[in-house]
């Protein structure tokens, strides 16, 4: 037993050693090899000059105000248009049809590339646009604050949704039949029983839908037009016509400052979470014209959100968008002709795949020594302080690093620096993810099969792991999928044999290759969508394999005590 003991305690904790090494050397030191850098000057010698240059220059504190004005006008809007499309799921009692297709539809968004929301953007609401042309004319100027705005909410709009309706999901509401009982006011009872609870999560999609936007270059890289963000101020340092990389590198160590605060507050609106330790199952309260209103709104928001990319649909499959509308499969045809878009393509699906395997393998070892592990808290810590590092430094930051410290080494420009960049930006959430499902598990597990005589890594293989399998899925979707559809630190340390369908699609932007850029767009939707159907029924499977053993066993269980009987 106590061999045992000792054999687990070093499997652990070389678990956690090589988790620790790994972001060490492709986290830390090019965090830091990118601070040294914003410190050197042009002339070699070492001080605050870049950032001098940067805090005095017109065009960076423009853009940092636009960036601030912008990022906090979407998350306010964002967060109102969530909690609408969740209280619609979560307090009405339209069809579960509607529901069902309300909770499909708001993710829809999250399966393409922000850079294409731009595009959709231009050739939807443009002057030659498929909505211009609907209504007759052009509603907004599409170029600037306005596509900004639009682009970034269709961005946040899905990952605020999600946190406020699984929030929503778990509000008792016991406490709206109470509060009416008292005599309480409509307006008061819905202040009381729904948004108060809510505060923290409202709060928190906020700040974490304004972080979003603040990072994001592949919204501005496409309808920013001349309303700088920092991001293009960043890219254009980095990749412009003249680089500077001394100040390029204060920008982005700049960009960590609303990244880092934006954090804090997280943590901080935490406490403002209420809990309820029972939740009681209450029929809805029949309101047809509540029903009508909550479920006309949000069809309409959501028809909005998927009319921008009907475009994407379209403009392919038509001779010469806007003026020869008939239709043609030769632009589709001409992409999966043309090899080089197709290595493109065969590039981003390699990078999915190692990206989701290679992900999937860190966070669960992670994970695995924080909740399946009786480490000192301290070291625990670490893991834990890893996680919020990586959810704190925006994708364009840890790309300016890689590339800054990997250039002249073989790891330049190659696919196995690029999906080592997207396991690292992506860390935190599947981390959280996996660590939550292992630490509801039974905890005795480990201990009885050492009893048994089996190994710590056995009960791990034998037991743990097909327990928490469903998550480890869930979790290779979300690498799958984000490794599909990132931009923000790739377009960095892509090179010309290694593009991905994202870096590609902003090369064909220089050139108007619009038919190109969409028909890539649908591969990467498409693939998304056939993923996340994969992935999607083999974790239901695993869950309902698991249930019917479950039932089985308690069955015979049964059986057997009535015999003894």
């Amino acid at each position: 037993m106590k061999m045992s003991t000792q054999r687990k305690e070093k499997e652990i904790k070389g678990i956690f050693i090589i988790v620790t090494a790994l972001f060490l050397i492709f986290l830390l030191i090019p965090i830091l090899r990118l601070l040294w850098k914003s410190f050197e000057s042009q002339t070699g010698g070492v001080g605050f000059g870049s950032y001098a240059e940067v805090l005095t220059s017109h065009g960076f504190m423009g853009a940092f105000g636009h960036s601030l004005i912008i990022s906090s006008v979407s998350a306010v809007l964002t967060t109102l248009l969530a909690f609408l499309l969740a209280y619609t799921i979560n307090y009405t009692n339209i069809p579960k049809g509607y529901k069902g297709f309300i909770r499909k539809a708001a993710v829809v968004p999250m399966l393409l590339p922000t850079i294409t929301y731009g595009f959709a953007i231009i050739y939807s609401f443009g002057k030659q646009g498929l909505i211009t042309k609907i209504f007759g004319r052009q509603l907004f100027e599409i170029y600037g604050f306005n596509g900004l705005l639009l682009g970034y909410v269709i961005y946040t709009l899905p990952i605020s949704f999600l946190l406020v309706s699984n929030t929503m999901e778990y509000i008792d509401k016991k406490f709206t039949i109470v509060s009416r009982i008292m005599g309480d006011k409509p307006l008061t009872t819905f202040m009381a029983t729904v948004v108060r609870p809510l505060l923290g999560t409202l709060a928190a999609s906020f700040v974490q839908c304004f972080f979003l936007c603040f990072t994001d270059y592949g919204i501005p890289a496409s309808v920013g037009g001349e309303y700088d963000v920092v991001a293009t101020v960043l890219y254009n340092e980095m990749l412009g016509s003249i680089p500077n990389f001394n100040t390029g590198s204060a920008v982005a160590m700049m960009m960590l400052i609303p990244s880092v605060v934006t954090i804090a507050l997280l943590h901080y609106l935490e406490k403002y979470n209420i809990r309820y330790n029972k939740i009681s199952n209450i029929e809805i309260r029949k309101n047809t014209l509540r029903d009508v209103i909550f479920g006309g709104v949000s069809g309409l928001v959501l028809l909005v959100v998927l009319s921008v990319f009907l475009v994407i649909f379209a403009v392919p499959l038509v001779e010469n968008w806007p003026y020869q509308m008939n239709v043609t499969w030769e632009h589709v045809q001409a992409v999966f002709a043309d090899r080089s878009l197709i290595s493109v393509y065969e590039n981003s699906l390699l990078v999915a795949v190692l990206t989701a395997l290679l992900g999937s393998l860190l966070t669960y070892g992670a994970a695995l020594t924080t909740a399946r592990s009786k480490l000192p808290s301290k070291v625990k810590q670490v893991i834990e302080n890893i996680s919020l590092i990586t959810n704190t430094i925006p994708g364009m930051v840890i790309g300016i690093a890689y590339m800054l410290i990997f250039s002249g080494t073989p790891l330049q420009n190659t696919l196995a620096i690029i999906v080592i960049c997207n396991v690292i930006h992506f860390f935190s959430t599947p981390y959280l993810m996996i660590k939550n499902s292992l630490a509801k598990m039974n905890a005795s597990w480990e201990t009885t099969a050492m009893l048994m005589g089996d190994t710590w890594l056995k009960t791990i293989v034998r037991v743990v792991t097909p327990n928490a399998m469903g998550t480890i899925l869930e979790v290779f979707s979300y690498y799958f999928v984000n490794a599909m559809v990132t931009v923000s630190a790739v377009i960095f340390i892509a090179g010309a044999r290694t593009m991905v369908i994202t870096t590609k699609i902003k090369e064909l932007q220089y050139y108007t290759k619009f038919n190109e850029i969409f028909v890539l767009s649908l591969l990467i939707l498409f693939t998304n969508l056939a993923a996340k159907l994969l992935f999607g029924y083999l974790a239901t499977d695993r869950s309902k394999t698991r249930e019917a053993k479950a039932r089985k066993k308690a069955q015979k269980k049964a059986r057997t005590m009535a015999a003894e009987m």
